[in-house]
């Protein structure tokens, strides 16, 4: 397992002060683990549990277009992806790019991972084509890393706070468990010796690469928000 710490991009007091924050994403999954990643019941009582949280759903796709991820690498897709719709609703925005890095596959899917087979968000696709593309590949070979970079944008669409996780494993030849979404039942934690899909939301929730990203975010998010 593996993570960055959070770059915090400015040190002066904001000139918007915030009480409230938007998530931005419209995927409901990937909303219920960051909504519960910002001041989850583990962490000391924290200013970010007063925040209140928004979502894309919450909005007219005409006020807060989806946002093009033609960026080359996850800290691109996040930081654009939190800029233009803080700058579009003229709020702080939290935006995240995450995906699976296959080490055999050169980095593949990447920031593709959402649309590797071609339709964004067809699990079950991408899945198929990923495990065709290890077909061959031994079980020592078949290591792997899911990460997460989260950008954190104000008002202005200025980034604030960037932060990166990273959570390494192999990937299985079929699939095991029903939890989480995208490559989750195939990517195996050595360490429990179980697939993301096979962990419960509460240890998920303390191993991922979202959970590292957001462990890193909470203490620069607590002094922005005590400015």
């Amino acid at each position: 397992m593996e993570y960055k710490r959070a770059l915090l991009m400015s040190e002066a007091a904001s000139e918007h002060a915030f009480t409230s924050l938007v998530l931005g994403t419209r995927n409901a999954r990937k909303l219920r683990e960051m909504a519960g990643l910002i001041a989850p019941p583990w962490e000391p009582k924290r200013r970010a549990a007063g925040l209140a949280v928004r979502s894309l759903l919450d909005f007219e796709e005409a006020a807060a277009p989806d946002v093009v991820e033609d960026a080359a690498d996850f800290a691109g897709n996040a930081r654009k992806k939190a800029s233009e719709t803080a700058r579009a609703l003229g709020s702080w925005v939290l935006a995240d790019d995450s995906g699976l890095a296959v080490d055999a596959l050169g980095g593949a899917p990447g920031v593709l991972s959402a649309r590797y087979a071609g339709r964004h968000g067809d699990d079950e696709a991408n899945n198929r084509k990923l495990i065709a593309a290890l077909r061959d590949v031994p079980d020592v070979d078949r290591g792997a890393a899911y990460v997460c970079v989260l950008a954190l944008a104000d008002p202005s669409g200025a980034i604030r706070v960037e932060t990166e996780g990273r959570c390494r494993g192999r990937i299985a030849h079929a699939p095991r468990g029903s939890n989480g979404f995208g490559y989750d039942p195939y990517f195996v934690i050595p360490e429990y010796h179980q697939t993301y899909g096979e962990l419960s939301p509460l240890v998920k929730a303390r191993l991922s690469h979202r959970a590292r990203a957001f462990e890193h975010l909470r203490i620069p998010l607590e002094r922005l928000l005590t400015c």
